[in-house]
């Protein structure tokens, strides 16, 4: 697996950069350094944007470079570079920060060499590696065509993207590891030509090369178009069932920071010190899985090198785990659950999810609903309280569930309440299982929430 493979026109030889941080962790303990981890990683990336029918930029651009961290008595220095001449500059960088700094009486140690990495399929397309400048222009006029097919519905702004990405960590423990990934995703946002004002989105994401993108602008337009003329919703407390995009957002800024270790260690979540507590309804399961067959965040190890695995975090209705990077499993003295993640090269892992999976027993939950509302996306949910849960969020694209039905389209509404009372009273969940940027979720129906219409 050579990152040449990946990237034909790239001049970086990959045996080059192996020997170099070979020779750069050997000296590392020549200088002064009781451990020491040097990732690699270079990326490319493909960023399509269009305004209204317009394509407005294509780009293409390539990433490469080392972050190491070095451990002297205890500190834990981080340096990084992206001049590939630098490497052992940077390592002496790294090092001399780590004396400068207090030791760190959390931090056990790197991650130590494991017997081998299982492999994930579905994570790697040579059909994305292939895809020219062009054909990824296509693919936003796709979006862009697919809008135009419903009937006064024109696209205010969208775009595509492609990523490939290698991927190199080793360290002094022995260590060492390789993997490589690509995905494609697209969005577009959609009004109304004229008349009545209405507006929607759809987006979708896939680590292969298999994604309509028509749909996506159809989809989107279509969802306008049955937005408009809407009406109040009144006030009280009704059931709401939550598509996958509105769901997942939620999710995202409430349950996913809860279950972060760090913010547990530092009091920073409403589940602190609640492992073995029923805190959902004891049909629902959330499982992080860093395994997932064509998983978005899917990989044989996380950005450290500790291998992933599917990590139950509430285990019929019952809180199961908290997520770990090797650090903060340090601190509580238990083993990385393989969450340890770098948004690039120049930053130090943190935890973060890897694919969060909703499991609930599916049906045709708008059919079993006699009254209610259904709410497609929302804004919002970037305030909510990480440590109460609790949440205000404005709901968009919502329609009334009447008898069993879709009905009405719904003026803006207000849709509070607290994600842990949420998980208690889920009573139901769709068979549109949707991949939303790592999250796995299906339309989850809550029996009861505080709904206030415009």
């Amino acid at each position: 697996m050579a990152a040449g493979q990946l990237f034909p026109n790239n001049v970086i030889s990959v045996e080059e950069v192996k020997a170099g941080i070979e020779k750069a962790l050997k000296l590392s303990e020549k200088w002064g350094a009781a451990e020491a981890e040097i990732v690699w990683s270079i990326g490319e990336s493909t960023a399509i944007q269009f305004k209204k029918d317009v394509i407005e930029t294509a780009k293409r651009s390539t990433n490469a470079g080392y972050g190491i961290r070095a451990v002297v008595n205890g500190a834990v220095g981080f340096a990084g570079t992206n001049i590939m001449s630098n490497l052992e500059e940077t390592m002496k960088t790294a090092i001399d920060s780590a004396k400068v700094m207090e030791a760190d009486p959390s931090f056990k140690s790197f991650p130590e060499k494991c017997g081998g990495y299982k492999p994930v399929g579905g994570v790697f397309d040579e059909k994305i590696v292939e895809m020219s400048l062009g054909e990824c222009i296509g693919c936003a006029a796709d979006m862009i065509s697919g809008v135009k097919e419903i009937k006064n519905m024109i696209p205010t702004s969208g775009g595509f993207s492609r990523s490939v990405s290698y991927f190199l960590i080793m360290n002094t423990n022995g260590l060492a590891g390789e993997k490589r990934e690509t995905t494609v995703s697209g969005f577009a946002d959609v009004t109304t030509e004229s008349g009545d004002v209405s507006t929607a989105y759809d987006y979708a994401i896939s680590k292969k090369k298999e994604l309509d993108f028509t749909a996506i602008g159809k989809n989107a337009a279509e969802l306008a178009k049955k937005s408009l003329k809407g009406i109040s919703a009144g006030a009280g407390k009704m059931p709401v069932i939550f598509h996958p995009f509105s769901f997942s957002d939620i999710l995202e800024n409430t349950l996913a920071s809860a279950v972060d270790a760090d913010n547990v260690q530092k009091g920073r979540s409403g589940l602190a010190g609640r492992i073995g507590e029923e805190i959902a309804n004891p049909d629902l399961s959330v499982i992080d899985d860093g395994t997932l067959e064509e998983g978005i965040a899917s990989g044989p190890f996380d950005d450290e090198g500790v291998p992933t695995r599917k990590t139950p975090v509430i285990r019929r209705g019952v809180l199961s785990s908290y997520l770990y990077d090797s650090y903060t499993a340090g601190k509580d003295g238990v083993k990385s659950t393989g969450n340890g993640y770098r948004h690039s090269y120049a930053a130090a892992p943190s935890v973060d999810l890897s694919n969060f999976i909703i499991e609930y027993p599916q049906s045709d939950i708008i059919a079993e609903t006699k009254k209610g509302i259904y709410i497609h996306t929302i804004i919002g949910a970037h305030t909510a309280n990480e440590i109460s849960g609790d949440f205000s969020v404005e709901g968009r694209n919502a329609f009334l569930i009447e008898h069993g039905g879709l009905t009405k389209p719904v003026k803006s509404v207000m849709i509070s309440g607290n994600v842990f009372e949420m998980l208690k009273n889920i009573d139901g969940a769709g068979k549109d299982v949707r991949n939303v940027g790592g999250v796995v979720t299906p339309s989850v129906r809550i029996s009861e929430m505080s709904v206030i219409g415009e």
